[in-house]
């Protein structure tokens, strides 16, 4: 009997491994893989502190349920702490697979070192770390943040090509430290680098909040005797700063162009009314992508190392078009 039931235990592996290898591939990912045994995912994800992140989240959810994932979630309200208390957790109750979204770029060496020990593999979504061991994860799954930077930065050159004065760029910052925050700033940078009439005359944190970026944006207002554009590094942050430019009695997206990156729908649909001039999409619905690089994993798949988000840009016409479409 003891022998029947390891020879039945091996057989239902290998059916199980059988479905996990062909529901990896494209296509719509409807009724994939939701067989006994799920595969289990630990997600130690950022914290809400956007619209973006609250459409990322709920990806992730749906998207394991869809697959048959079974999911450990947790929230780490923006602090390393939190996310690497809970990456622990995932490995003392042996999960199959952990993936997060690096709260910052540095100190993750230790605990994902612990990971690897249990073999367990990990997967970074949306923001990198800055670690020059690439043994520590399986791979990184998001957007090239310096490429969005850049695009804003194209944006305001093509804008102000032809003035003659001074540009004034106030910057709002994301979360300091934060991976999209030092690319965000380091691909706009750049790009403006090239003509001195472009310069930031003030820059700080918003903490990629609404509130926070209204705070900011009061006071650069007040230190600022002339701002030409805000550049904010994400659309909350642009959404709290028009608040600001309101009440202090200015015109959002003419006395002050604004150019933002993520593309939600606030965001559009204050782009086509007219309050901000350009935004460079961030695409947060990374949930079924994610689900396919666990199921590879968990089976010995070799996967690439960065796999980047297809993304596009807004102006005032393709915000209005997009808008009755948009999931987030």
């Amino acid at each position: 009997m003891h022998v029947l039931k390891k020879r039945w235990a091996a057989a239902a592996a290998a059916a199980a491994g059988l479905v996990l290898l062909t529901a990896c591939g494209g296509g719509s990912g409807s009724g994939t893989g939701t067989t006994g045994g799920a595969v289990t995912l630990g997600f130690a994800q950022v914290g809400a502190e956007s619209g973006w992140r609250t459409a990322n989240t709920k990806s992730i959810q749906e998207s394991a349920k869809t697959a048959g994932i079974e999911l450990k979630f947790s929230d780490a309200q923006q602090k390393q702490e939190n996310q690497i208390a809970a990456i622990r957790s995932y490995i003392q109750q042996k999960v199959k697979v952990i993936a997060f979204s690096p709260v910052v770029e540095s100190g993750w060496e230790t605990v994902l070192k612990e990971a690897k020990t249990a073999k367990i593999p990990v997967i970074l979504t949306d923001r990198a770390i800055d670690s020059p061991d690439k043994t520590l994860y399986k791979t990184f799954l998001g957007s090239d943040f310096i490429a969005e930077g850049k695009k804003a930065g194209e944006w305001l050159t093509k804008e102000y090509g032809s003035a003659t004065g001074q540009v004034n760029i106030v910057e709002l910052q994301g979360t300091t430290g934060s991976a999209p925050a030092n690319d965000r700033k380091k691909g706009f940078g750049d790009v403006i680098a090239a003509d001195p009439k472009y310069k930031i005359v003030a820059s700080q944190t918003g903490e990629f909040t609404r509130a926070k970026g209204k705070e900011v944006m009061e006071a650069f207002l007040k230190s600022q005797p002339k701002i030409d554009v805000l550049y904010a590094h994400n659309d909350d942050m642009a959404l709290g700063a028009i608040e600001a430019i309101q009440a202090a009695g200015k015109v959002p997206g003419k006395d002050i162009k604004i150019v933002s990156v993520d593309g939600v729908k606030d965001a559009l649909q204050a782009l086509a009314d007219g309050k901000i001039n350009h935004v460079v999409e961030c695409n947060p619905l990374l949930g079924p992508q994610l689900m396919d690089l666990v199921k590879k994993v968990n089976a010995g798949e070799q996967v690439p190392e960065r796999i980047e988000t297809q993304e596009t840009e807004f102006d005032q016409a393709s915000a209005k078009a997009a808008l009755p479409q948009r999931q987030y």
